[in-house]
């Protein structure tokens, strides 16, 4: 289903895992354009409905892919299974990690391995910060068995679609094609030295991804009224029942629901969606609650294979 929202931002609803009876997207739709796909919204819990943190930005017809949580591919592939072609795992060919957290890195074998073993020929394009290549290296040797059971056994298998380069990023235009230009931000994430959010500017629209981050004025500067932001947050409410030392941690890693409406003030996205959400008991009504509290603009709660689509205003 679509929902159409008073910016220039039309939302696409997709049932989980490609399920039968879900409205199929028209040949082509989202070949062209600039649209975003919550791959993943979760965090670390186990959250059966919310796969790991990844975003993907597909812009005429290509797929960006902003971390790598666990389920990235099978997300995609029900994305893809209802109309967004580039998200079909063989075409699975550029990763953007923001920062090294497992949650955000554990789907990262799949995605070297799984479009490999589905017919992908093009290595894996990996950005992302210092410790990457050495991440990637050892994710390999883990798997080295089972590529060399595929590359040299029975099966039909190429020798190059499981391999990736990989480009470590600093701050400034990190990726640039004819479609799109891609911008690394540095953002304040607990004591990491180096934690990104990241920018994606298409003739379409401006998207900007924050990463997991506390509150950065990097994030405002990136977006200064952007089409979309997609933040991470956490509940107020559910702050406020956590331990002393829980709410140490978090309030140097991550961002308050009453922080965001801040931020997103003076940032002006036209659409704000929320994800790694951490209700702690609250509901994705709550937070919007607490977030619209101090914030007028228009903002959703993002769930898996929700898909925004940037368009002009005419």
């Amino acid at each position: 289903m679509n929902r159409q929202l008073a910016c220039a931002v039309v939302v696409t609803v997709l049932l989980p895992w490609g399920s039968a009876g879900g409205q199929q997207a028209t040949p082509n739709e989202y070949d062209r354009g600039t649209h975003v796909v919550l791959l993943g919204t979760g965090t670390p819990n186990a959250d059966p409905e919310r796969s790991g943190p990844a975003t993907a930005v597909v812009v005429d017809g290509v797929a960006f892919i902003v971390d790598a949580g666990t389920g990235v591919v099978r997300r995609a592939a029900a994305a893809a299974d209802q109309g967004v072609g580039a998200l079909r795992p063989r075409r699975l060919r550029h990763l953007f990690l923001t920062h090294l957290h497992s949650d955000h890195t554990l789907g990262l074998p799949d995605l070297l391995l799984t479009p490999w073993v589905l017919e992908r020929e093009e290595p894996l394009t990996v950005y992302g910060p210092a410790g990457t290549a050495a991440m990637v290296e050892h994710m390999l040797a883990a798997f080295d068995a089972d590529i060399r059971r595929r590359v040299d056994g029975l099966q039909p298998q190429n020798a190059t679609g499981h391999e990736a380069l990989v480009h470590p990023i600093a701050p400034g235009v990190v990726h640039r094609d004819s479609s799109v230009t891609v911008t690394a931000f540095a953002v304040d994430h607990e004591e990491w030295p180096e934690s990104f959010g990241f920018r994606f500017e298409t003739a379409d629209g401006v998207v900007v991804i924050s990463g997991d981050a506390r509150p950065s004025e990097s994030v405002v500067a990136a977006c200064d009224g952007c089409d979309v932001l997609v933040h991470e947050v956490y509940s107020d409410a559910g702050f406020a029942r956590r331990t002393p030392v829980w709410q140490r941690y978090h309030a140097r890693a991550h961002t308050s629901a009453s922080e965001l409406a801040t931020l997103a003030s003076r940032a002006r996205p036209r659409l704000l969606v929320l994800t790694h959400q951490l209700f702690w008991g609250t509901s994705d009504d709550d937070l919007l609650e607490e977030v619209r509290a101090g914030y007028r603009g228009i903002v959703v709660s993002g769930q898996d294979l929700d898909i925004f689509t940037v368009q002009r205003e005419p």
